[in-house]
C-alpha cells in the first residue's frame, strides 16, 4: 500500500476504533476548573436566554409546538409549557402532573397532538449509592421501593397553546415508557417495559383511532423475556431499547449494553430483524440514540456516557454505513471535545442528538449533540469519514445540584436540544433548566 494511502487508512481506522478511549489522551487546552460564565462559552453559538423552568429545573426532552415549548423532567413529574415567543425570556405557563412518582420525561409532538410517556419515577425506586446503578442493571432487577404510579401512553390535544388535554390513555400494565418515537401519522414507536420482561422492549401502536390507541406489535432482544424462561442478559450488562427512530420503511434501534438493530416496517404490525451489530465489548455500551441519514444511507450513532469522571473510559458517536441494512459497518466517529479537561468533573461524552424532526431543522451533513458537561457539539459530516467539529457551546456549573441521586458531582448536564429551523436552539439540562441559544453557521 502506498504510504500516503497507508497513513489515511490508519487514520480513518483510528477514528472508527476511537483509540483515544484506550489511550494517547493529550493535554487539554483549558483546565476543567477554570471559570465558565452564565452564558456558557461558545464558539459558533450565541446564548439568547436562560430559564429554570418555573424553579423546575431538571428537563430533558424538549419540543416546539405553535411558539410554545414542552419539556419533560427528569424527577419533578410532570411536563413544563413555556411560552417562547420572545426567545430571549421564555415564560412558564402551565405543569401538567400525572401524579406523584409518575415520570413523564419523554414526549413526541404532531399535528397539534402530544404523546407523552407515564411511567416509574425510577430514580424515586432505587437504592444505589451511584449513577451507574441505574446503567449496568436491568431494570426490573434495579427496583428496591414499591410506590404507586400510572403506566402507559397518554395522547393530548395541544390545539390551545399552552394547554394539555388528556383525550386518550393507553395502559402498558409493567414500569413505563423510556422513550416514544412519532413524527406524525398512524403509528408510534415506543420504548416500554411489560410485566415478564427484563426492560424495556419495542411496542408498536397504532393511531388509526387517535382517541383510542391500541398495540399491535412487540419485539424483544432474545433473554429479555424473563417470563419465557429466556436465558439471561450478561450480568453487568443492561440489553433495553432506548428507543427506535423511523425512516420510510426502515426502523433503527438502540439497544443500550445491547447494540443496534436495523428493521423492516413495511408492515408496521410484524416488524422484521435486518441487522443488529453491538460494539459492546470493546466498548463501553450505552447505545442511546440513533439517527437515519436516509438520502445519504447512512446513520449516526451516539453511545450515552453513562459514569463520573470518565470511569468507563470515553464513549463515542459512531458513523455508519447503512446501504446493505443488512450489514451496516461503523466508518468513523464524530471527534471527542477536548478543549478542556472535561473528564476531570461530571459526566463527559454524548447523550443525544437533535433527530431531525418534520418541522423542525434538518440536514443530513450538520449534526447536533449534546455532550453532558461540554455542553452542545455541531460536526459537520459531508465527508462521512472525517467528520469535523464546527461549533460548540459549553454551559456554566450549576448552582446547586437537582439529582437527588448519592455522588453525583455538581457539574452541568446538557440533556437534549431541539433545534428550530432558524438555528434557535432550545436546550435542556438535568440540573440547570434550560438555555436558548442560536446557532450561527
Amino acid at each position: 500500500m502506498p504510504q500516503v494511502s497507508r497513513r489515511r487508512h490508519l487514520q480513518q481506522l483510528s477514528g472508527v476504533l476511537g483509540a483515544a478511549a484506550l489511550s494517547g489522551w493529550p493535554g487539554p487546552a483549558v483546565s476543567a476548573e477554570a471559570e465558565i460564565p452564565p452564558e456558557g462559552i461558545g464558539k459558533g453559538i450565541k446564548h439568547i436566554s436562560y430559564s429554570d423552568i418555573g424553579g423546575r429545573p431538571d428537563s430533558v426532552q424538549v419540543m416546539f409546538n405553535r411558539q410554545h415549548v414542552y419539556v419533560g423532567h427528569m424527577f419533578s413529574d410532570g411536563v413544563t409549557i413555556l411560552d417562547a415567543s420572545d426567545p430571549r425570556a421564555l415564560k412558564p405557563v402551565n405543569f401538567f402532573t400525572a401524579g406523584q412518582y409518575t415520570r413523564t420525561h419523554h414526549l413526541q409532538v404532531a399535528d397539534d397532538l402530544l404523546l407523552l410517556a407515564n411511567g416509574a419515577n425510577i430514580v424515586a425506586m432505587q437504592s444505589y449509592d451511584n449513577m451507574r446503578g441505574y446503567f449496568e442493571n436491568t431494570l426490573v432487577d434495579s427496583i428496591t421501593k414499591a410506590k404507586k404510579f400510572r403506566c402507559g401512553l397518554s395522547i393530548h390535544d395541544i390545539s390551545k397553546p399552552g394547554e394539555m388535554r388528556e383525550i386518550a390513555f393507553l395502559e402498558m400494565p409493567g414500569f413505563g415508557i423510556n422513550r416514544l418515537w412519532w413524527p406524525g401519522g398512524r403509528y408510534a414507536y415506543v420504548s416500554a417495559h411489560f410485566d415478564g420482561f427484563t426492560d424495556h422492549i419495542l411496542c408498536v401502536v397504532d393511531l388509526k383511532t387517535i382517541t383510542k390507541p391500541e398495540i399491535v406489535a412487540k419485539w424483544w432482544l432474545p433473554g429479555m423475556n424473563r417470563a419465557a424462561g429466556e436465558a439471561a442478559t450478561p450480568k453487568g450488562k443492561r440489553f433495553a431499547l432506548h428507543h427506535m427512530i423511523t425512516a420510510g420503511d426502515r426502523g433503527y434501534a438502540a439497544w443500550r449494553d445491547g447494540g443496534f438493530t436495523i428493521h423492516d416496517i413495511s408492515d408496521p404490525a410484524n416488524p422484521k430483524l435486518l441487522s443488529h451489530i453491538n460494539w459492546s465489548p470493546p466498548f463501553a455500551g450505552g447505545t442511546h440514540t440513533p439517527l437515519p441519514l436516509p438520502k445519504r444511507q447512512l446513520a449516526i450513532v451516539a453511545d450515552e456516557a453513562n459514569a463520573e469522571k470518565c470511569a468507563k473510559g470515553l464513549f463515542h458517536t459512531f458513523v455508519l454505513d447503512v446501504r446493505a441494512p443488512e450489514n451496516p459497518v461503523p466508518i468513523a466517529t464524530l471527534p471527542t471535545p477536548r478543549d478542556r479537561d472535561f473528564c476531570a468533573s461530571g459526566t463527559f461524552g454524548p447523550h443525544n442528538l437533535h433527530e431531525n424532526r418534520p418541522g423542525s431543522f434538518q440536514s443530513e451533513e450538520t449534526i447536533f449533540a449534546t455532550y453532558n458537561n461540554a455542553g452542545v457539539r455541531v460536526f459537520d459530516i459531508k465527508d462521512a469519514f472525517a467528520p469535523k467539529e464546527i461549533a460548540y457551546w459549553v454551559p456554566p456549573v450549576p448552582k446547586k445540584l437537582v439529582d437527588p441521586r448519592p455522588n453525583i458531582g455538581l457539574a452541568a448536564k446538557t440533556c437534549d436540544a431541539y433545534v428550530r429551523p432558524d438555528g434557535l436552539m432550545f436546550v435542556s439540562d438535568w440540573n440547570a433548566g434550560m438555555h436558548v441559544l442560536q446557532y450561527q453557521g
